[in-house]
């Protein structure tokens, strides 16, 4: 009975890294075979599909494109960028950015919930058993979650894929990565998405988005001010000599 019970307990153990392989998989064809599709010139040769498509039922094009994007974001799939494009070109900048933190609200936590299922318990057993160094950093995490899940939403340089991947780890609650997630890239989320509005005069002109735009002063710093704002409760806390990250 030992025996059978260890091999079951074996399989389920495997079963949990399912989820999280099939994403892995899906990201990597996607990134061979999906990569034209899912490009600024695709979207460029069949936007008067797109926008007789939305025209004739629009709803049913929201839900679309809000699928579209979860699965983009759930799998990792190249095309996000194009994607948020997307929202503003059909939608406008609202509720253009609305649809598009919406699906890449639902696409995160997807990627979340594999990684926690299947290594987040592991490796916070370990990082809670671990000293030194490492043990310091993983409990200036914890004692800060909500500054350190808005500043990696907020910080440019973060990669999405990473800032989904983090939390599942630090074993942070689902609600708290859902509020934080949402709300937290809504600034950048804004921005292209004001860029995609505006790409019917960019078809016109025969020109390409300019995706460099947030890195434009009047625009990185306030998103910058809103990660000293994020970062805030960890300074204070700092500088009443708390133990802070």
């Amino acid at each position: 009975m030992s025996e059978m019970s260890n091999e079951m307990n074996q399989k389920q153990g495997f079963g949990r890294y399912v989820p999280i392989a099939a994403i892995a998989c899906v990201a990597v064809l996607g990134a061979i075979f999906l990569r034209d599709y899912l490009s600024f010139d695709a979207l460029k040769e069949n936007r008067e599909a797109l926008i007789a498509f939305r025209d004739a039922n629009y709803l049913g094009t929201v839900l679309a494109f809000i699928a579209a994007y979860f699965l983009i974001v759930a799998f990792s799939l190249p095309g996000a960028t194009v994607a948020t494009l997307t929202g503003g070109f059909l939608f406008a900048t609202f509720p253009g950015a609305l649809y598009n933190v919406t699906g890449a609200t639902l696409g995160a936590m997807a990627i979340f919930l594999a990684a926690r299922w299947g290594f987040g318990e592991a490796l916070k057993s370990k990082m809670d058993a671990s000293e030194g160094k490492i043990a310091k950093i993983t409990k200036g995490l914890d004692e800060n979650q909500w500054s350190m899940l808005f500043l990696i939403r907020l910080v440019p340089v973060v990669p999405f894929f990473v800032a989904n991947l983090l939390p599942a780890f630090l074993d942070v609650p689902l609600r708290r990565f859902f509020v934080s997630t949402f709300f937290g890239i809504i600034p950048g989320a804004v921005v292209y998405t004001s860029v995609g509005a505006g790409l019917g005069e960019v078809f016109a002109r025969g020109e390409t988005p300019d995706l460099g735009i947030i890195f434009e002063p009047h625009i990185l710093f306030p998103i910058l001010g809103l990660c000293a704002l994020a970062a805030l409760p960890s300074l204070i806390k700092a500088f009443r000599g708390g133990k802070a990250l």
